[in-house]
């Protein structure tokens, strides 16, 4: 197939083909990843600005990598001393952006929604990175990729995302991408962090779980979510105490399941809450093999957008 997008803004529109597409790109960019001249000139004299209107470390040093490593000039701004901080909005600040000449446009936003607005006014191409609590499609797409990697497929997979489903835009791009792949979902954590009907979103094959050792039991893969406290009003349960014996996932509760387990984490991770040291630094922790392979994903992403073939 061929890549007829200008945008990429979530994975909820994206057909299974076209994300096995990228998946697909993102092979020959992990092996340029691996060469001592990791370089090449696929988006040479193309411009991608960073628009990162939230704090991030990962995703934002993962896109500037993968426009550099692409040979793209890289412009990055956050809001903390520019012209938003000022006043202007966020149209504006991108229109006098994109004046500049700018061929792609990389946003995270604490607005749900905010790429749509801003592909339908500028005339560049643009990136989600992360947009409120709606879609993160790149960290979705990291994460096929890597149980892609790990399995050989995605098919027939059941997968369990635990945590803080209620404020996650990770959890729901994983969600629309996984089901269109062919796996099945399980949602686990509190009734507190969990959307009432979120299993009906639209995407079969998604299922909700309270209990944490059937989750360990039942899943090939847990993608361990952090609590989003910055995000909530009231907190969602107890205490931390309480939600690490019930839903975090530690060195004793893992041996009962064996070591055919996969354990990721989106990041940043709060250790001894929602996974022990231990679990994280451990043998079936994939959590630094998916920041490698978001390198690849995101380069495949910028490659598709700009209309380089």
């Amino acid at each position: 197939m061929q890549w007829e997008r200008k945008h990429l803004l979530g994975l909820e529109e994206l057909s299974p083909e076209e994300i096995a597409f990228i998946l697909d790109r993102a092979d020959s960019f992990r092996e340029i990843c691996t060469r001592p001249n990791k370089k090449v000139p696929a988006l040479s004299g193309r411009t991608i600005v960073n628009m990162f209107f939230e704090n991030s470390t990962r995703t934002n040093l993962s896109f500037q990598l993968a426009a550099r490593r692409l040979s793209a000039d890289v412009l990055s701004f956050s809001n903390t001393g520019t012209s938003v901080a000022k006043g202007e909005t966020m149209i504006d600040t991108a229109l006098n952006v994109e004046a500049m000449g700018v061929d792609v446009m990389v946003l995270r936003h604490g607005a749900s929604g905010a790429p749509w607005k801003l592909a339908r006014t500028v005339s560049c191409a643009v990136v989600n990175a992360g947009d409120g609590q709606h879609e993160h499609p790149t960290q979705a797409l990291l994460d096929l990729y890597t149980i892609r990697q790990k399995f050989g497929r995605v098919s027939g997979l059941k997968v369990g995302i635990v945590g803080d489903i209620s404020h996650s835009r990770v959890a729901r791009s994983n969600i629309w991408g996984l089901t269109k792949l062919g796996a099945r979902v399980m949602l686990v954590g509190p009734t507190t962090l969990i959307p009432r009907g979120i299993e009906d979103m639209g995407a079969p094959g998604v299922e909700v779980c309270h209990d944490m050792d059937l989750a360990i039991r039942e899943c090939d893969v847990l993608n361990m979510l952090r609590i989003q406290f910055e995000r909530q009003g009231e907190r969602p349960f107890p205490s931390i105490r309480e939600y690490i014996q019930m839903f975090g996932l530690t060195r004793d509760r893992l041996r009962k399941r064996g070591g055919d387990l996969v354990i990721m984490h989106p990041g940043p991770v709060n250790r001894g809450v929602e996974i022990s040291p231990e679990v994280a630094d451990g043998p079936q922790s994939v959590i630094l093999r998916q920041v490698s392979n978001g390198l690849a994903v995101r380069m495949a992403v910028l490659q598709l957008v700009a209309g380089v073939e």
